[in-house]
């Protein structure tokens, strides 16, 4: 056996990759030396010529083909003018004194705003002092507030008298309402504005049809508008499901406010009735009516909805004392607390819990500054310590509605409200008492209620009853109610 001295030493492996950057000088190394040299060689020997490739230039233009050639650059063409070879112009060209224009120009402009004639006019290139004019003149024939955006202005101008002054108004015409329409021409150098009244047969309009598998898709299908769609099921939300208390074979009926001119527009209004003629089930019948100066739905029996809240926060703060027996603050001994007191900043503004009459507003001993409300059905509520009011005795107020504000006035120990509440005299945990309202009709009221719904019931489909329908003369003869 050979000793380890003995034994061959290995072979080295070739590579075609030599690291120039170690062994220099050994055989390995200047082997990849003569190799990265010939590689450099090839890629040289294959090169590609850069000879230059010889190409034709125009020549220069000559004066005249310059000034030529200016005549048909872009910015003529920008301005307007027709494609063609065409002349400069020369010496025998004379310019103009005085460059002709059109003698009239019509213009049709839109109202950005209810009532903005003036800004629309001058922006149509009228004077400041003739828009204004124009503006009293429509004003004196219909409210400017009344003249909708998007009213669309057809505006003659006619000829200027120099090239820096505004053109005069020779005529404008425009819708200014529904039922009339306003003409102002010129005669005699002085604008006449004429009235056009336009005869509107102002009838509502009935729809009724299935509910089906949908009372939204069912009414639309029906052609009733969108917002009219959302306020029909507004007003039958109060006294049944929508849409799981509805059945299929349930029927819709609604009754809507409906113009219609005799130049053919049409304008529908708000929804008047909703009724909904159930397959099993009271039907129902609702029509709208102002009670207080508020508007709501009613039942054909005169009587509204009855609507409910429960405790009402009278300010936004935290309550620091609850209704029952406590320590006093001031008078350090136990005594029941006939209210709520609520800790707020001063100033803070105070509302009603429920709508009712002021009974008194004033300085009322240890309340300091207090208001009383009277709500009906012997409930009272109290609101005290305030630092100043904002409400008289007899006052009607609105659930809401500011009464006064946050102060320290009478027997306390630092700025909040306090809150009471009476039943018949009694004071009663306000926490614990929800206020019902349930309008109902009476006397005179009701029987003109009634009487305009039986005359709406009274109204076919797409046409009006003849107490509510207006005739107008139309052109081919006269006309009545809806086709």
């Amino acid at each position: 056996m050979a000793s380890p001295a003995a034994r061959p030493a290995p072979r080295q492996q070739f590579s075609l990759v030599v690291d120039l950057g170690s062994g220099i000088g050994s055989r390995q190394w200047l082997r990849g030396l003569a190799t990265c040299g010939a590689l450099c060689f090839a890629a040289w020997s294959f090169w590609p010529a850069m000879a230059t490739t010889p190409g034709l230039s125009p020549p220069p233009l000559t004066p005249d083909l310059r000034e030529e050639n200016d005549a048909l650059a872009i910015a003529p063409a920008a301005l307007g003018s027709t494609t063609g070879r065409r002349m400069a112009p020369t010496d025998a060209v004379q310019p103009l004194a005085d460059a002709p224009e059109r003698p009239t120009v019509d213009i049709r402009a839109t109202l950005a705003g209810a009532g903005d004639i003036v800004a629309t006019l001058t922006r149509s290139g009228v004077s400041q002092a003739e828009a204004q004019a124009i503006a009293a003149m429509i004003a004196g024939a219909v409210p400017l507030d009344q003249i909708a955006a998007g009213t669309l202005l057809e505006l003659r101008l006619g000829r200027r008298l120099s090239m820096t002054a505004p053109r005069p108004v020779e005529r404008l015409t425009l819708r200014a309402t529904f039922g009339m329409k306003i003409d102002i021409q010129r005669a005699g150098g002085q604008l006449v504005l004429n009235r056009q009244p336009i005869d509107v047969d102002s009838t509502p309009l009935r729809i009724q049809g299935t509910v089906g598998g949908s009372l939204y898709r069912s009414a639309r299908a029906a052609g009733v508008a969108p917002r009219i769609v959302e306020a029909y099921i507004r007003a039958l939300a109060g006294h049944v499901g929508v849409p799981g208390g509805l059945g299929a074979g349930d029927r819709f009926d609604i009754i809507v406010e409906h113009r219609r001119a005799a130049t053919g527009e049409t304008q529908t209004g708000n929804l008047l009735y909703a009724g909904l003629d159930r397959a099993t089930g009271r039907d129902i019948q609702l029509m709208q009516w102002t009670v207080g100066g508020r508007a709501q739905w009613m039942e054909a029996s005169g009587v509204g909805r009855e609507s409910s809240s429960g405790f009402r926060m009278p300010v936004q703060g935290r309550i620091t004392s609850s209704f029952g027996r406590r320590v006093h603050p001031i008078l350090r001994y136990a005594r029941f607390h006939a209210g709520i007191d609520f800790g707020a900043p001063y100033g803070a503004p105070i509302v009603a819990a429920a709508s009712g009459r002021v009974v008194s507003a004033g300085w009322q001993g240890g309340y300091g500054r207090a208001v009383k409300i009277s709500h009906g059905g012997a409930i009272q509520t109290l609101y005290g310590h305030m630092s100043s009011l904002a409400v008289a005795p007899g006052q009607q107020v609105a659930a809401g509605q500011v009464i006064g504000y946050v102060g320290s006035s009478g027997f306390s120990t630092g700025p909040h409200l306090h809150y009471e509440l009476h039943r018949g005299g009694t004071p009663i945990d306000p926490a614990s008492f929800r206020f019902t309202t349930r309008a109902a009709l009476s006397g005179g009221e009701l029987a003109s209620f009634r009487a305009r719904m039986q005359s709406l019931l009274a109204t076919p489909v797409g046409a009006a009853p003849a107490a509510d329908r207006v005739t107008f003369a139309g052109v081919g003869g006269t006309q009545a109610g809806l086709r």
